[in-house]
C-alpha cells in the first residue's frame, strides 16, 4: 500500500521541455532585439513605421505625395494637422477632413476674424472678437459655444486632452477664463475686475491653468501671469513678465513657453525661475511651439521683409542651432521631432539640429504646410491640399 503524501509536501510537476526552449528563444530575441535597437537607434526610423501604420490605405507617388483633395478654401485661411485628419478654418468656417479628403464635418457660416488652434489631437476654431467656437477632436466636432451677453472671445486653446481654456470679455469684468473638460462641461470660471485678462493655457494634465494679464503703469503696458491650479479662484503664483506684449503661448513638460514682440520666455508655474532669449536688434518674423521640447523662430534683420534666420531655441531660452535662409518663407509649422519650411521652390523638413530629415523639390504651388509629429507633412494651396509622406 502506497503511502499518503499531504498535498502540501508534493512537488510541483516539472515543465515540459519544449515550453522550456520556447522560453529561452523567446528571451533570447528580446535580449537581441533590445541589444540591435541600442546599437542601430540612429540607423532605425520608427517614425517611418508609424507613417506606414498611419497611411497605410494611401497610394502615393515616387515623390511621396499623396492624391490631392478639394476643400473649402476662403480667405484668411489656415490648416492644423490633427492625430486623426486636417482642419481647415477661413471665412466661410470650419472644415474637418479624413487624410484621403472625406469630410468628417464642417460649420459654414461668416467669420470676421477665424483662428485656428491645435493641439497634437485637437482643434478649435473660433472668430476672435465674436461670439462662436468649435472644438474638433477623433473626427467629430465634440463641443461648440456660442457666448452671450455682449461678451467678445478673445482666445481659446486646446490641450491634448481635449480640455478647453476660453478668455472672453465679460460684462462687469476685464476679463474672463473659463476652463472646459473634454465633454464640454465648464470646471472653472476666472473673472477678475482688477486687471486685464489677455490670454490662459492649460497644462497637459489640465491641473493648472495660466493666465496673462495686462496692466498700465507709468504710461507702460506690464504683462504678469497668473498660475491657477483647476478648482481653485486664488493663483499659487504670479510672474512678472514686464513690457512684454504677449503674443502666443505653449504649456509643455513643466514649462510655460511666452513669446513676445522682442522676446522668448519659458516660465516655471511655481515662479521659481525665468528665462528669456531676447530678439536684440532683429525683429520677429514667426514662431511656433509644436515641436517636442523647442521653439522655432524666424528672425528677420529689417522691420519690413521676410525672415533671414531660423533659430531653434530650447527650454533654457538657449538657441542649440541657427540657419540662413536665403528664400522667403511661404509657410512654417513644427510638431514632434521636427520641423518644416516651405519656399517657393521646397519643401524642406528638418530636425531640431537643424539636420535635413527630407526634402520635396516639386510643391506644386504650395503656400500653406502643417506638420507631423510622425515626420510627414500637408501642403495646400487655396483650393487644394495632399500629404507629403517621406519613404
Amino acid at each position: 500500500m502506497s503511502e499518503n503524501v499531504p498535498v502540501s509536501e508534493k512537488r510541483p510537476p516539472k515543465p515540459h521541455i519544449l515550453t522550456r526552449l520556447l522560453a529561452f528563444l523567446l528571451t533570447a530575441a528580446l535580449t537581441i532585439g533590445v541589444l540591435l535597437l541600442v546599437a542601430f537607434r540612429d540607423r532605425l526610423n520608427l517614425d517611418a513605421l508609424r507613417r506606414w501604420l498611419a497611411y497605410r490605405s494611401l497610394s502615393t507617388s515616387s515623390t511621396g505625395e499623396a492624391a490631392p483633395f478639394i476643400h473649402a478654401g476662403g480667405d484668411l485661411l489656415s490648416f492644423a494637422y490633427l492625430d486623426s485628419g486636417i482642419l481647415t478654418a477661413s471665412n466661410v468656417g470650419a472644415h474637418y477632413y479624413s487624410f484621403t479628403g472625406e469630410p468628417f464635418v464642417e460649420e459654414v457660416l461668416s467669420v470676421e476674424h477665424p483662428v485656428l488652434a491645435s493641439s497634437a489631437s485637437s482643434g478649435v476654431v473660433y472668430d476672435a472678437g465674436g461670439q462662436s467656437l468649435f472644438l474638433f477632436r477623433h473626427g467629430e466636432e465634440t463641443f461648440s459655444l456660442a457666448l452671450e451677453g455682449g461678451a467678445d472671445l478673445l482666445s481659446a486653446r486646446v490641450n491634448d486632452s481635449g480640455w478647453l481654456a476660453v478668455t472672453a470679455q465679460q460684462s462687469g469684468f476685464k476679463g474672463a477664463v473659463t476652463v472646459y473638460n473634454a465633454s464640454g462641461g465648464e470646471v472653472i470660471q476666472i473673472s477678475l475686475s482688477s486687471t486685464f485678462v489677455v490670454d490662459a493655457v492649460l497644462s497637459p494634465d489640465c491641473k493648472t491653468v495660466a493666465v496673462v494679464t495686462i496692466d498700465q503703469e507709468e504710461g507702460q503696458f506690464q504683462s504678469q501671469v497668473r498660475f491657477y491650479p483647476v478648482g481653485q479662484k486664488e493663483p499659487s503664483a504670479v510672474v512678472l513678465l514686464g513690457s512684454c506684449m504677449v503674443l502666443e503661448l505653449d504649456y509643455e513638460d513643466g514649462l510655460l513657453w511666452v513669446l513676445g514682440e522682442d522676446r522668448l520666455l519659458t516660465v516655471a508655474p511655481d515662479g521659481s525661475k525665468t528665462d528669456v532669449f531676447p530678439f536684440g536688434r532683429t525683429y520677429l518674423k514667426g514662431c511656433d511651439f509644436g515641436g517636442d521640447g523647442f521653439a522655432l523662430l524666424l528672425l528677420g534683420d529689417y522691420r519690413a521683409g521676410s525672415a533671414s534666420r531660423a533659430l531653434v531655441i530650447g527650454p533654457d531660452c538657449t538657441s542649440s542651432a541657427g540657419l540662413n535662409l536665403n528664400g522667403q518663407v511661404l509657410s512654417f509649422d513644427s510638431a514632434g521631432n521636427y520641423f518644416c519650411l516651405l519656399t517657393g521652390s521646397a519643401l524642406t523638413i528638418y530636425t531640431p539640429e537643424l539636420e535635413v530629415y527630407t526634402s520635396l523639390n516639386s510643391t506644386q504651388g504650395a503656400r500653406y504646410c502643417a506638420m507631423a509629429a510622425n515626420g510627414s507633412a500637408l501642403l495646400a494651396d487655396s483650393q487644394k491640399a495632399w500629404l507629403f509622406i517621406p519613404a
